[in-house]
This record gives structure tokens, sequence and C-alpha cells, in this order.
């Protein structure tokens, strides 16, 4: 049987990718604009035809008869109410996305963005989309997700655009959450301890709910932090300084009652992201494709129902990725 194959815009860190991949989705093409995010992709899979482009240069004709397209598509600016489909906003590339499906003429389309789109002001902009997909030939449906239902330690509600075919799209079910949230004490606790801080058992304790979404940030903003005064509260109810990401992981020599700053690996952990998914760039490159990611999980939980829909079969929704629990916690820079 030949495998099912994606084209990936916006592809980020490859929070996406590494969901669709557990999906059973191969990348016909991975497109992303940014130098660190490409080299993370080429480094976790050298294989991959990746491409750094804006998606305004790529041609879907390329790619015609693909089985997904999918995106992470940058947000528009929904803070602003009335904006419309094709507006002058360098930031809207859902137009391009909605481009590229009538150039290669995809089987599905899956495109996720911020519960702001959600909103009753933007009912005018989701109307447009789903009215231009509708004259391709694709039915189509929204749905508000939460990456905790999916076993990711923190809230993270994302608006994922699901598109297929008529036939393909009765089939489609959307996944109903199947895995308990982990405590982000559980999901961090190992790499709390693993350098011998004697107050990891009792944060552990502390750290017992999930956590707030965490924020990547963009370039124009200063460092690395975990979001705004609100967030960053949040966390320190769960004893974790969200002012900023640490280098070092707490040690003996540190008190008993610290409230420790998560490291990149702890944030990548907190995002769904398994241990052995590299990251390439400096830290605040490393953390911003981090806390842009969508999550693994969430996009295998997707992916694997978009893969039923498309094959006729039933949902057999992938297994959750268990974090490597290893003290190799190194990050390409």
């Amino acid at each position: 049987m030949t495998q099912a194959t994606c084209l990936e815009i916006c592809a980020g860190a490859g929070g996406q990718a590494l969901g669709l991949e557990d999906a059973g989705f191969g990348h016909a093409s991975a497109v992303e604009i940014d130098t660190d995010a490409c080299a993370t992709l080429t480094l976790n899979r050298p294989d991959w035809d990746i491409r750094q482009h804006d998606v305004r240069d790529i041609n879907g004709r390329e790619f015609r008869g693909v089985d997904l397209l999918a995106g992470g598509v940058p947000c528009p600016p929904f803070s602003v109410a009335g904006h419309q489909l094709g507006a002058d906003d360098e930031r809207d590339l859902f137009p391009e996305a909605l481009r590229l499906v009538r150039e290669a003429r995809p089987a599905a389309v899956m495109l996720e963005n911020v519960r702001g789109l959600a909103s009753k002001r933007f009912d005018d902009y989701r109307a447009a989309v789903i009215a231009e997909l509708d004259a391709a030939g694709y039915r189509t449906d929204w749905r508000l997700v939460s990456a905790a239902d999916f076993g990711v330690a923190q809230l993270r509600p994302r608006f994922i655009l699901v598109a297929l075919r008529p036939r393909a799209f009765r089939r489609f079910e959307w996944p109903t959450a199947h895995v308990c949230a982990p405590t982000v004490g559980a999901t961090l606790g190992d790499l709390m301890a693993s350098n011998g801080w004697p107050g990891a058992r009792d944060w552990i304790a502390n750290a017992d709910r999930i956590g707030p979404t965490l924020v990547g940030g963009s370039r124009k903003h200063g460092g690395p932090d975990l979001g705004p005064t609100r967030a960053r509260r949040d966390w320190e109810r769960l004893g974790v300084d969200g002012r900023g990401i640490a280098n070092e992981i707490p040690g003996p020599d540190d008190p008993l009652d610290l409230h420790p700053r998560l490291t990149l690996r702890m944030a990548a952990r907190i995002q769904g992201f398994p241990d052995a998914w590299q990251f390439a760039g400096r830290k605040t490159s490393v953390y911003r494709q981090i806390g842009n990611a969508f999550p693994p999980p969430v996009a295998a939980a997707v992916g694997a129902s978009i893969m039923a829909a498309l094959s006729n079969s039933t949902v057999t929704q992938p297994a959750v990725r268990q974090a490597n629990r290893s003290k190799d916690l190194d990050l390409v820079s």
C-alpha cells in the first residue's frame, strides 16, 4: 500500500509534522521560512524535502494529488475586529493556503490557528474561508480542541479546520479525548530531580495540575519567557518562575524552596515533543520554535481521523509518545 502523502506549509519546528507522521502521513515536502526551524527539521528528518521558502513562492501544482495539505498558518490580526479574507495584510496567509488548495487539489486539508479565530466577530472571515473551500469541492468543519484532552500537560486550545471531499467528509469524525493529561510535576519530575536538587520531591507534589498555555512569542518581543503576566502568575502557583528560561537544571546546592525556571527541554516536554527531538538555534530562537509549535499528540489525533476518513477505515488513534526519560538534555546551538 502506498503511503499517504502530506504537503506541510509553515511547518515551524515540526510539531505538526511529527504528529502527522505518527498518524501515517509521509511528507512530500515541508515548507518553512525561518532558518533555525528549517535546521531543526533537517536535524531530525534529514531525508525529508525541506524547503526554506515563503509560502507565497510555492507552486501548488508541483504537489498535485497530494493526500493532505496541512499547516500552522500564521495568525492574522484576530484581535482586530472586521478583518476580511484577502485583506491587504502580509500576516494573513490563509489566502495563500487556499491558493495552494486550488492548485494542489489535495484529498484533505488541515489548518490550525489560535482560538481567537473562533470568536463571533470573525464569523464573516470563517464563512469566507468555507465558501472558497466549498467552491473548490470540499466540505469543511472547524473545531476548538484542547491539547490537554490528548495527553499534553497544558491547556493550549487550538482552532482547527478540516476539509475533505464530500464522500470522505461524511466518514470524518473528530477525535475524542482519550488520554488524561499528566500534571506538570509528573511530566517534568524526572528532569527536575536529575541533577540532585533536594527540593524536587516537594516541587513535583506542588506542580499537581496542567500548565497554562505555553507562549512562544515573536521576533519583535524580547527574550524567552512563559507568557504575559497572568500566565506567569499561573506558572508561579505551580512553583515555576516564568520570567525566563533556565540554562541548567536545579542542583544539590539550590534551596529547597526554589521556584525554578524551565529549561528548553522541559518546555519541549510541556509542548508534547519527545526528548529525542532536537532543536537548532540559539536559546531565544529555540524557545520560540517550541512555544509556537502545534503539540504533536494533537496533530496525531486529528491526522488519524483524517487518515481513517480517506481510507474508509476505523479510526485508530496513535499511541501518545512517551518522553524519553533521559539526562541527555543537549540542544544544538
